[in-house]
């Protein structure tokens, strides 16, 4: 009656198993490290980069504990901070010897301790929030006023090129602040014009009205489209500010919106914030020059002459020198998409650009006027440009889409699409508040939510082995393998912990304890009724799963709408939450019933259980005495 059958146990001795070794990696701690990532999209991080900061290190007598390397970063792991911040100058001195033009990002961060054989079975420590492992909090204000500004820009220059395509004679036409001023001669033209705009830009919404002789046609930007371009701007630089905090080694960042305009970024365990403000601020443009090929720039490429004047040199990403001329034929700004793909004859990794229709026009004219020269494509991050690629124009190039290509991995054109997509910002922004919490701090959150969750632990265990005796033990057991499961599911799903999720821990061992009450009253009930202990066991286990089930179905409804629909700490806390809930149902009834089966299941003649008194009514007790 009361007895599992081995592939229940199997199943119990497995869970517990996982919970064990999923939860360990949380017990070894943090230890102070030095992270080192490409500055540039050209600069690259592999083994050499890994080679020239151990030759740093032992020059400055410094010894890592460890150094790993993933495909974005290296990392060094040291013992105390003292040395993270002597290894971290000797990495820079030895990684950048000019400061103004940095190739790599070398930043502190934290790693943690755990050891390689839980390292190799993808058992990590799950994330603490900026309230437990300390770090740096910005809130960022978003000029939208210089979002519609350039999307205005953008317009005035499309529909200049719509004019003259479709031959509208047009006086003058000029753009001021958010409006678009067009002025014709005739009232006719203007009309034609009007017709036009209306057709191709419904975003627009016009007016005209006599200007003295002329005519004058006022194009602005209709509310709801305002709306649209502002909310785009917010979650372009959303998107600009994950990839570039992906260059921190930040694991978890927080993103997110606040109101219309402005953008909260929790970097947890940033310690370097000098560090972040300048990564926050990044930029990277495009621009497409034409490669000055006369006698003068080749001798200058090889260092025989000087830049010719017109010219300017830059680097591929071998180190080899480019001479291009000065005139910008493209920028970024004509630039609408970016994409890695492959070249479908020669099935080289290849970035697919799509340009707007101004900048299609343009790149058709450049191209059929250049066949046969090469056209560079310039990067340019922080003021300082690098050749991606210089390709020899084959052909005249129309309909808006330009493949570059040319001796790319698969991953250094993701980089790049991805740089170019997302680089710059769609409007600017200012750091308007700014807060560090220091790794003090989070220590002293998490000893006291530590503690918190302890003590109410020990009262809880305390109590359920006082007034149910062994059944209270089980009780425990199964509270105990309970927290074990929320933390190991916690770190393999690598999730934020934070203060509220602490808090819902706590809130989470009243729940789970709640059905092993119900369990215990049940079986309490069928032994106050008669019934013998084998069989009381199996109806109030029976019996309690129903009511256990009802309410902890109707609490994690309340769980996952605050998931839905909250934001913040409020997540925080239905995550654990939710996760307490799940863990609960097979710990309390699951992992308690098999603690029960195995110590009284195979007793056939059980004439008691150990599950404190079972209290009769006094009604009872007197019939009883009576017969």
């Amino acid at each position: 009656m009361n007895r599992y059958p081995v592939w229940k146990y199997a199943i119990i001795v497995i869970a517990l198993l996982v919970g064990v070794i999923y939860t360990l990696p949380n017990f070894f701690g943090e230890a102070p490290a030095v992270q080192v990532s490409s500055a540039k999209a050209v600069v690259k991080v592999d083994a050499t980069t890994q080679a020239r900061i151990e030759d740093a290190l032992k020059a400055a007598n410094i010894t890592a504990d460890a150094i790993t390397v993933d495909s974005n970063s290296i990392k060094a792991r040291f013992d105390s901070t003292d040395i993270q911040l002597a290894a971290k100058d000797a990495i820079q001195k030895a990684l950048i010897p000019d400061p103004s033009d940095p190739g790599y990002v070398v930043a502190l961060n934290l790693l943690s301790r755990s050891p390689a054989w839980l390292t190799a079975l993808h058992a990590e420590p799950m994330y603490l929030g900026l309230d437990l492992r300390g770090g740096v909090h910005f809130m960022l204000q978003v000029d939208m006023q210089a979002a519609l500004t350039q999307k205005t820009e953008s317009m005035s220059g499309d529909i200049r090129t719509l004019l003259r395509e479709k031959n509208v004679r047009y006086s003058g036409i000029n753009r001021n602040g958010v409006v678009i001023e067009i002025k014709f001669r005739d009232n006719q033209t203007l009309q034609d014009a009007k017709n036009l705009i209306a057709d191709q830009f419904a975003d627009l919404q016009m007016a005209d009205a006599p200007d003295g002789i002329e005519y004058k046609l006022t194009a602005s930007i209709k509310p709801e489209a305002v709306r649209r371009i502002q909310e785009q701007a917010l979650k372009q630089n959303m998107v600009t500010l994950h990839n570039r905090i992906n260059e921190l080694g930040v694991a978890e960042p927080v993103i997110q919106q606040q109101g219309l305009d402005r953008i909260v970024v929790q970097l947890p365990g940033v310690q370097d914030t000098a560090k972040a403000k300048d990564i926050l601020g990044r930029t990277a443009t495009l621009e497409v020059r034409m490669v000055d090929e006369g006698s003068e720039a080749r001798a200058a490429e090889t260092g025989a002459g000087a830049v010719p004047f017109g010219d300017e040199r830059y680097l591929d990403s071998n180190g080899q020198p480019v001479i291009v001329k000065k005139q910008v034929i493209l920028t970024g700004e004509n630039l609408t998409d970016a994409q890695a793909g492959f070249d479908s004859q020669t099935q080289e990794p290849t970035v697919n650009l799509t340009l707007d229709s101004k900048g299609s026009r343009i790149f058709k004219d450049v191209t059929r006027e250049n066949v046969g020269k090469r056209m560079a494509i310039i990067l340019f991050e922080k003021g300082k440009g690098e050749v991606v690629t210089a390709p020899v124009i084959r052909s005249e190039i129309g309909g808006g889409r330009v493949q570059i290509s040319g001796r790319m991995t698969a991953v250094e054109a993701n980089d790049t699409a991805l740089l170019l997509r997302a680089g710059s910002l769609a409007a600017p922004m200012e750091i308007i508040e700014e807060r560090t919490i220091g790794p003090s701090l989070g220590a002293d959150n998490i000893t006291k939510g530590f503690h918190s969750v302890t003590w109410g632990f020990v009262v809880i265990v305390a109590f359920m082995c006082v007034y149910y005796m062994l059944f209270g033990v089980f009780s425990s057991l199964a509270l105990t393998f309970n927290l074990l499961l929320i933390i190991a599911v916690l770190s393999m799903l690598q999730a934020t912990l934070t203060l509220p999720g602490i808090a819902a821990m706590a809130f989470t061992m009243g729940m789970a304890i709640d059905s092993n009450v119900l369990i215990n009253e049940r079986v309490r009930e069928e032994l106050r009724a008669g019934a013998s202990p084998q069989a009381a066991i199996h109806t109030g286990y029976d019996r309690a799963w129903a009511t256990i089930l009802d309410s902890n179905v109707t609490t994690l409804i309340a769980g996952l709408a605050l998931l839905a629909f909250g934001s913040g700490p409020v997540r925080g806390f239905a995550v654990v939450h939710c996760i307490g809930i799940l863990t609960s149902l097979f710990s309390s009834v699951f992992f308690s019933r098999g603690l029960v089966n195995l110590w009284y299941g195979r007793k056939k003649k059980l004439k008691s259980v150990s599950i404190g008194t079972v209290w009769r009514p006094a009604a009872e007790t007197a019939v009883a005495k009576a017969k």
